[in-house]
């Protein structure tokens, strides 16, 4: 077993400061990170990939910083990646809990909230979310197919940051 650690070390670079590592050693941790990568997007749900709410690119954000810090040696090799599995299933958990409970899912996801109500623009919400008309009307545009606001509905800005368009009847 001394051996094998010995081994794990030196092929790792587990001790040596940054600056010192070979590209051998830096190689060795990008392939080793790439699979633990792999397996903890595969362990994560599919729509954190996705990016589909703020909760999701976080996770995305803090796992992709944390890993390229173990890849060039920056930071402690097995705890940082171990970190990584963990930050992964408290993902997972909070997840869980947001599909159990819609408070919590508020809380952690976001709301969505009405930009247009029956043709009419809500613009004290489009203040609060840096939406303006022109951003309204480019998304208007691109995918409810008009320029008319009069034929929408309603309008959301959707948790995952999307615009939503329901036309009016």
């Amino acid at each position: 077993m001394n051996t094998f650690s010995q081994l794990l070390q030196t092929l790792l670079g587990i001790s040596v400061p940054p600056k010192d590592l070979t590209f051998l050693q830096v190689s060795i941790r990008g392939v080793v990170v790439f699979i633990a990568a792999l397996i903890m997007v595969r362990l994560s749900s599919k729509r954190s990939l996705a990016e589909k709410t703020a909760f999701d690119a976080v996770l995305v954000v803090i796992i992709g910083s944390m890993l390229a810090r173990v890849i060039n040696g920056s930071e402690a090799f097995f705890s940082t990646l171990g970190t990584g599995f963990v930050l992964v299933l408290l993902h997972r958990l909070f997840g869980v809990a947001a599909y159990y409970s819609h408070a919590f899912g508020f809380l952690v996801k976001g709301t969505p909230t009405v930009l247009v109500q029956n043709g009419r623009l809500e613009r004290k919400n489009m203040f609060w979310n840096h939406i303006s008309k022109h951003d309204l009307e480019e998304d208007m545009r691109l995918d409810a197919k008009t320029e008319d606001l009069s034929k929408i509905g309603t309008a959301r800005l959707e948790r995952s940051g999307e615009i939503s368009f329901v036309k009016a009847e």
